[in-house]
């Protein structure tokens, strides 16, 4: 990727996305403007639609790179050589930790998600529901293994767990009294006595 000279640093891409994610987090996505995002990047509207083509697109790659890191950081716990529950418990902290340190990017998703192109749209719900099946496969093997409780279905236990977690935004505040790992080790816990045989 090409990089840029001048007072701005970072490649033309990164620089378009921190712009697009704070003008996006301060004004909300339909209320700004292509020719904001690129005056705040300092690069052409040009420049904007070689790497990214519109404004939904950098939507969706704004929670495209957390779901990516997600994805990578389920996929390591899942393959760990550990019992099935100390394999969970760590994926369900972790999906929070990462949420919570990308919370603006989790933020202006929730928030605008609806807002995408139908096609983009459908692409991030097929991206989201590989992770949530990667998720309930740990859930499955432990209830196979008699580890988990089957008294509640695996795809509601996921969506126990991502429905709290989609709501963080409404409550969490970085200031607050707890650390990301704080709430995702309580989280995790939570879901993880819903489990408990």
């Amino acid at each position: 990727m090409a990089t840029t000279t001048g007072g701005n640093s970072g490649t033309v891409p990164v620089r378009l996305l921190a712009a697009a994610t704070r003008l996006f987090a301060e004004r909300g996505f339909d209320r700004t403007s292509v020719q904001e995002i690129v005056e705040a990047a300092g690069v052409t509207k040009g420049a904007l639609y070689h790497y990214f083509g519109s404004k939904d697109d950098l939507l969706h790659e704004i929670y495209g790179r957390l779901l990516r890191l997600q994805q990578e950081r389920l996929d390591h716990f899942a393959a760990l050589d550990a019992p099935v529950g100390q394999r969970l418990r760590e994926a369900a902290a972790d999906v929070v930790v990462t949420t919570v340190d990308h919370h603006e990017d989790a933020l202006i998703f929730f928030r605008s998600m609806h807002m995408l192109s139908p096609e983009k749209y459908k692409e991030v719900r097929a991206e989201r529901r590989r992770y949530h099946e990667r998720f309930r496969s740990l859930i499955e093997e432990g209830q196979a293994g008699g580890v988990f409780s089957t008294a509640t279905p695996a795809d509601l236990v996921v969506d126990y767990h991502f429905g709290a977690l989609h709501h963080l935004g409404s409550w969490y505040r970085p200031d607050g009294p707890m650390s990301a790992r704080e709430i995702g080790d309580q989280m995790a816990e939570l879901l993880m006595r819903a489990l408990r045989p």
